[in-house]
């Protein structure tokens, strides 16, 4: 019984092994993912302008923030954290700047529907790990980090 057990395991750590090198991959494809779906976003908004003021004004509820400001902020981080996220530079930011225009875009609307809120918890999570693991190995962060590191060592 000992020995199946270890097969069992074994066999897990085989797969948990080779799933684990699949991770720079997956944080990639994330990256590409949230970051197409965040830059469509902003180019939607600087398209129309007044439409964006006007959907600022009279749909979304931003708290806190005139409309107008709103606008502006939500289309800038729409438009530069996501060029950041897909090169992997300051990546935590990047991410964490990108959950909280998610957040605010659901907590904006007054009524959404379950369709794109579903939408918005898929992006809000994967957002969520690209802060908690990082932007993998494919990444300018990745580079400058080992770069800073080896000067570090060579001092």
């Amino acid at each position: 019984m000992k020995t199946l057990a270890y097969s069992f395991y074994g066999l897990n750590d085989s797969v948990q092994r080779l799933v684990g090198s699949l991770l720079p991959i997956a944080l990639l494809l994330g990256r590409l993912y949230v970051a197409w779906v965040f830059f469509k976003a902003g180019l939607t908004k600087i398209d129309d302008w007044g439409t964006t003021l006007f959907l600022f004004e009279e749909e979304y509820s931003v708290p806190l923030l005139s409309p107008e400001f709103a606008a502006f902020l939500a289309t800038f981080g729409e438009l530069v954290f996501p060029v950041l996220l897909v090169i992997g530079l300051f990546s935590l930011v990047s991410s964490l700047g990108l959950f909280v225009i998610n957040i605010v875009a659901v907590i904006s609307l007054e009524a959404i529907a379950p369709a794109a809120e579903l939408y918005h918890v898929v992006w809000g999570l994967i957002l969520m790990g690209l802060a908690m693991c990082g932007p993998g190995l494919f990444s300018l962060d990745k580079l400058i980090r080992a770069r800073l590191r080896g000067d570090y060592a060579a001092n």
